[in-house]
């Protein structure tokens, strides 16, 4: 994949993960402040404006940084910063790639799961985004070949999304909850689940 069919894919698949705004709010607001709707709505904008701006010249490394700053220029919020910050991350490893394939793909997720985990001092099972993505860039990273590295990606976050409804949310103002986390699906790890599948239904 090359830039401007990077770039694309970003656009059609943020036009798409915005119509789970609402959703994305009330499960936020049962476990934390029921922002992640208007952080994504609003990331979303940002993002694909920004894209819109580039040249078609653009190269990978250069669309992913651009996506991490207007993400987090739109929004003030914890997660904003987090997502901003893994992009960043992965973002470093492309450097000079003109092209991008399913193993570039495993080793940005990969290296953007480990920063947002240090950086919010969270790891898998503590009912987070992480417990979706990590599953996903495994899964990308294992798959033989292109054609079902999505697909593979995609139910991997979906199992993680479940994974979260019986866990107990030890990060952010969803800890406060506790025992009363148990039983609510986690709002960060749906969002990369929906995502990846809007990736896919929209490109």
């Amino acid at each position: 994949m090359n830039g401007q069919e990077l770039s694309a894919s970003i656009t059609n698949a943020l036009a798409d993960v915005v119509k789970h705004a609402d959703e994305l709010r009330d499960l936020d607001a049962a476990l934390g402040d029921g922002d992640l709707g208007i952080t994504v709505s609003l990331g979303a904008k940002a993002v694909i404006e920004a894209l819109a701006e580039l040249p078609d010249t653009a190269n990978p490394v250069e669309i992913a940084r651009t996506c991490a700053a207007a993400f987090a220029d739109a929004n003030p919020s914890t997660m904003a910063a987090l997502v901003a910050g893994g992009l960043l991350a992965g973002s470093r490893l492309w450097a000079d790639k003109t092209d991008v394939t399913v193993a570039d793909a495993a080793a940005f997720v990969t290296s953007a799961a480990e920063n947002i985990g240090k950086r919010g001092r969270s790891q898998v099972g503590d009912k987070t985004i992480l417990d979706s993505l990590m599953p996903a860039a495994q899964a990308l990273g294992e798959s033989p070949d292109s054609g079902v590295a999505l697909d593979a990606a995609i139910a991997a976050a979906e199992k993680g999304v479940q994974d979260t409804v019986s866990m107990q949310s030890r990060r952010g103002r969803a800890s406060w909850l506790q025992e009363r986390s148990i039983g609510l699906q986690d709002p960060g790890a749906t969002l990369l689940w929906y995502f990846l599948r809007s990736w896919k239904t929209s490109n």
